[in-house]
């Protein structure tokens, strides 16, 4: 009877740990996980000195931090962690107001755009041209009819 609670115990003991051992072939799937604000470059060019709270807000979105000891001050952080290696990229980007709430100033990761950039007319959109295919050779590539169904014959056979 000595023996069989001894072994229990040993069991009891070993069996924890032995769920908690993972051998080094088995990985398991980690998520990337981002959090806080995500800016563009776009978006950072969209903002003036001189614009308000709401158009910031507007172009920029709800600040992650908003500082009762700092009200004039409007910090946006981004953090970005890799599932599968764990590597971490965070940015930080803070914009700062004046005594009349108006965008004075911005300071942070994203680079704000020159004047070049901000004049120049963006082409959304581009023509790509796949050549000119012959009337001949365009007949020849084509795949033949297809016959038409079972149900299409019956209905054309009673006249619909």
């Amino acid at each position: 009877m000595r023996r069989y609670r001894t072994l229990l115990l040993a069991l009891a003991c070993t069996l924890p740990a032995a769920c908690s051992y993972k051998p080094s072939f088995i990985n398991e799937y980690k998520i990337d996980v981002q959090q806080g604000n995500v800016l563009t470059q776009d978006m950072v060019a969209q903002l003036k000195p001189g614009q308000t709270r709401e158009q910031v807000r507007f172009i920029l979105g709800s600040p992650l931090i908003t500082d009762i000891f700092h009200q004039q001050r409007w910090d946006y952080v981004y953090r970005f962690r890799e599932g599968s290696s764990g590597k971490v990229q965070s940015r930080r980007f803070s914009v700062f107001f004046d005594a009349g709430d108006r965008l004075e100033r911005v300071s942070g990761d994203v680079e704000v755009a020159t004047v070049a950039e901000l004049t120049t007319p963006v082409e959304r959109m581009r023509l790509v041209d796949l050549g000119t295919i012959s009337p001949e050779a365009a007949a020849e590539d084509a795949p033949p009819p297809e016959e038409p169904g079972f149900f299409r014959r019956m209905i054309k056979k009673i006249g619909f």
